[in-house]
């Protein structure tokens, strides 16, 4: 059969190219070709399950900072698209959006089937032929045109696009066509701890600096802990920007995590002092100090080898010390990392100099684009890798419809 766009992956960056080339150009054939029995499977997983559209975040350039591999090639495609668009063009087709306090935006309705029915709706109206369980075998071009191949007969199409993700097979064949591929290493992940100072601390949450020991790698913000260990937004974005560095290392490392931010050692020996003369009487252990979760405070004063009995007045300088340490340097060792929730982001894909990001295009094989993960381009938790979904997807429509 022949197409004028196939799009490999049913996912968000295939469907936001096909919807916006159908729209720019009605006449043009267009197929996505799927090799799953779903398509849109992470959009319903993602946000847990309400969708993480993208971030409110409108400055281009500072946008671009939540990307480890990705940042300066993604400066110029966000001065074209990014995320007030994003949020018109939703606005657009009857989906409300709202922007909640950490500045994640979701669909008003908390559901990501709000997104999916979107989607497939607009790829009916338009007349977009969404063929499922369609596995691509191969492709090659065969003079104007490409040739795809898949379990269920081969295609041609005038211009291919790949919005396969990490799909190992797809890049094996992107290489065998002279594109150069980043292996997949995991990109956001939780940290398994098993420590008895956060064992019986699931559930809290908490404020923190957290910084990977004998590297660079450090981040603030909400700090999770959990039944395996520690997550949250502090712990996600580590694992992000140290993506390739913690996988070389087979994710067995230590971490120094203040639980006070930006508070010193010294700075907390201080306040330890006024916390003996105001509240000389008063048991250490009973009255959580810093503002930091009771439960959390109880444990870090029994680490500090503080009794429950003890007073304020009682505290000794060696006791004061430790705990000082416990809040400001407590070290855990990590052993190991989780998927986060049902999501699954992998730093790796195409060489990114192997692409221009005026139009997607590919710089080795014309008439071929990319968007979304297949590209070695990953984010931090917020919404941002689907903001790089829309953008690149909504550019290379663009140029689809204009060549």
């Amino acid at each position: 059969m022949n197409y004028d766009l196939i799009i490999v992956g049913g996912g968000a960056a295939g469907f936001f190219t096909a919807i916006n080339v159908a729209e720019q150009d009605p006449k043009l054939r267009i197929a996505i070709l799927e090799r799953g029995k779903e398509v849109l499977s992470k959009v319903r997983v993602s946000g847990g399950g309400r969708c993480n559209v993208t971030h409110a975040e409108f400055i281009p350039n500072e946008l671009s900072k939540n990307y480890p591999r990705g940042e300066k090639e993604l400066k110029g495609p966000f001065h074209t698209f990014m995320t007030g668009d994003t949020m018109d063009w939703f606005d657009q087709r009857g989906v409300a959006l709202k922007i909640e306090d950490d500045g994640r935006i979701f669909p008003v309705s908390n559901s990501s089937e709000t997104i999916i029915n979107c989607f497939l709706s607009e790829a009916k109206r338009l007349q977009i032929d969404v063929l499922t369980s369609h596995a691509v075998k191969n492709f090659k071009p065969e003079q104007e045109t490409w040739f795809v191949e898949t379990n269920q007969g081969g295609f041609t199409t005038k211009k291919l696009m790949i919005a396969t993700g990490s799909n190992p097979k797809i890049w094996k064949v992107l290489q065998e066509q002279g594109h150069d591929t980043i292996d997949a290493v995991p990109s956001l992940f939780t940290f398994n701890i098993k420590d008895s100072r956060i064992k019986e601390l699931p559930g809290v949450v908490t404020h923190a600096m957290v910084k990977v020991n004998n590297s660079k790698l450090q981040s603030e913000g909400p700090l999770l802990i959990t039944h395996w260990g520690m997550s949250g937004p502090a712990i996600l974005k580590l694992s992000a920007w140290g993506a390739i560095e913690l996988n070389a290392i087979q994710y067995d490392f230590e971490i120094t995590v203040n639980w006070l931010q930006d508070d010193t050692e010294e700075e907390v020996l201080q306040s330890i002092r006024s916390l003996k003369e105001t509240y000389s009487k008063q048991l250490v252990f009973t009255y959580a100090q810093f503002d930091l979760p009771k439960r959390l405070w109880q444990s870090l004063v029994l680490a500090s080898g503080i009794q429950k009995d003890t007073r304020w007045a009682d505290l000794n300088k060696i006791q004061s010390k430790s705990l000082s340490e416990q809040l400001t340097q407590s070290v855990f060792k990590v052993n190991g990392k989780s998927t986060f929730k049902e999501e699954f982001v992998t730093a790796g894909g195409i060489n990114l100099k192997e692409v221009s990001f005026k139009t997607f295009e590919s710089k080795k094989c014309q008439n071929l684009y990319f968007a979304g993960e297949v590209l070695n381009i990953d984010a931090i938790t917020g919404g941002f890798n689907f903001q790089n979904a829309w953008t690149g997807a909504f550019i290379a429509a663009k140029a689809i419809t204009s060549k």
